[in-house]
């Protein structure tokens, strides 16, 4: 039996709750609800956001009774034979690390014992999974990153950060995708943009997604970058 609860959001959502920490299988079965929701009720459910260890599920309280609804989550909920997640994307990323793109990976490295370059090899040698979106549009809460990796924000936030900055925090890594005030530890920079409106689907990642980061040199990112 998995442990879980359903509690109103208000008057027109209910929100399902999983053991409350950041947590791959969980993050996964989250993510299979969502997808089961949004199939099964694709007509008359108007959102399933999924998050760390919830289920949000909106819903037109003058078209569906609310108890309904929550006896067919927690049936959901319970149900050990849910299907697994839809198989979602894979994105690499290319990034460069360090010097005036990355300027905290010196202070990474000391704090995890290790040269710069074992940071970069720790940091691209493993898939990131997507947990949630969110913060500014198209920040991607990626992880789990090797414990060495695992510091806490710095304690002094920037007001400014780069788009395209490749950081770390809490256990977990991402990429801003606009300019915008954060403090997290900035390993380097991307050229890829995790949100764009001009792009058919403007958000790059999704719950459930892997992503894999690749080193490349300050030569090959201006060239992407169109420096």
């Amino acid at each position: 039996m998995i442990d879980f609860r359903i509690e109103p959001a208000g008057d027109a959502a209910l929100r399902v709750e999983l053991p409350a920490r950041v947590d791959e299988a969980i993050s996964a079965r989250i993510t299979a609800m969502g997808e089961t929701v949004r199939s099964r009720w694709f007509d008359i459910v108007k959102d399933a956001v999924v998050g760390y260890h919830t289920l949000t599920v909106y819903f037109d309280p003058l078209r569906i009774d609310g108890r309904w609804l929550e006896e067919q989550l927690a049936v959901i909920a319970a149900d050990t034979a849910v299907p697994p997640e839809v198989s979602q994307g894979h994105v690499e990323i290319p990034v460069c690390y360090g010097g005036d793109l990355g300027p905290d990976l010196a202070d990474v490295a000391k704090a995890a014992d290790c040269s710069q370059d074992e940071v970069v090899h720790l940091h691209t040698s493993r898939d990131y999974r997507v947990f949630v979106v969110g913060f500014v549009p198209g920040f991607g809460y990626m992880g789990p990153v090797d414990p060495r990796l695992a510091l806490p924000r710095r304690r002094t936030p920037r007001t400014r950060v780069p788009a395209g900055s490749v950081a770390l925090a809490g256990g977990q890594t991402g990429i801003y995708p606009i300019e915008t005030p954060g403090g997290w530890h900035l390993i380097g920079r991307t050229s890829v943009r995790p949100f764009d409106e001009a792009r058919a689907q403007p958000v790059l990642f999704r719950p459930g997604d892997t992503v894999r980061f690749r080193s490349v040199s300050r030569a090959d990112y201006d060239q992407m970058s169109g420096v």
